[in-house]
Parts: structure tokens; C-alpha cells; sequence
């Protein structure tokens, strides 16, 4: 089934199809998840809150809305989500800023 959609609906199917492809991998990398996003020194919580930021600064659209949807019903806010995503949008421009360094040193090397 084709989607004229950048980014096709996930479905069951889909789903299916995934693990049918690569079974063992599949069945590790969600018992990765499910180990990664359980209380621990960091709550449920705050876990789905970086993975909030996490997802703005790959730009993954499932994992925005999935993770966004978990923060929710694990007891964020709506200010605490967007709060996260300001967190990403200043780390990445900040990233993009700090990375001038290597420019301004490629262009001392260079007398042009």
C-alpha cells in the first residue's frame, strides 16, 4: 500500500511487516525501549520529556508525536512538554553556533 503522504500513518500492518523482516531484532529493540523508558534513577516522566527534546532536535515526526502522547499520560504538562522542546531548539542552535568554530578556523588557514 502506498502513501502520497511524506510520512505514511503508522498501522498495525505496518507494525507486522516491520517485525516479520527482522524478528530477533525487532523483539530486542523493543525489550530495548521497554528497559531504557522504566523508572529508574530518572522517572518515567523525565525520561519521556528528553525523549520529547530528543525527537525535535532528529526531527523524527513518530517519535514527536509518540513521545509527546507519552510525557502526557506519564503526568507532564503541556508547558513542561513545550519547556523540553525550547531546551532542544537552544541546544541545536547552539550546536549550529558552536560549530562556527570549525569555519573560522578553515578560513585562517586560507588567505585568500
Amino acid at each position: 500500500m502506498k502513501s502520497n503522504q511524506l510520512y505514511p500513518e503508522t498501522t498495525k500492518e505496518i507494525y507486522d511487516k516491520r517485525v516479520a523482516l527482522a524478528p530477533e531484532m525487532s523483539e530486542a529493540f523493543h525489550n530495548f525501549g521497554k528497559a531504557v523508558f522504566k523508572e529508574g534513577a530518572l522517572s518515567e516522566k523525565t525520561k519521556q520529556l528528553i525523549a520529547v527534546a530528543v525527537a525535535h532536535v532528529t526531527q523524527c515526526p513518530y517519535c514527536i508525536r509518540s513521545h509527546t502522547k507519552l510525557a502526557l499520560r506519564k503526568g507532564a504538562s503541556k508547558e513542561e512538554v513545550m519547556e523540553a522542546i525550547w531546551v532542544a531548539s537552544e541546544m541545536r542552535a547552539g550546536a549550529a553556533y558552536a560549530h562556527a568554530a570549525l569555519a573560522i578556523d578553515e578560513m585562517e588557514l586560507i588567505n585568500l
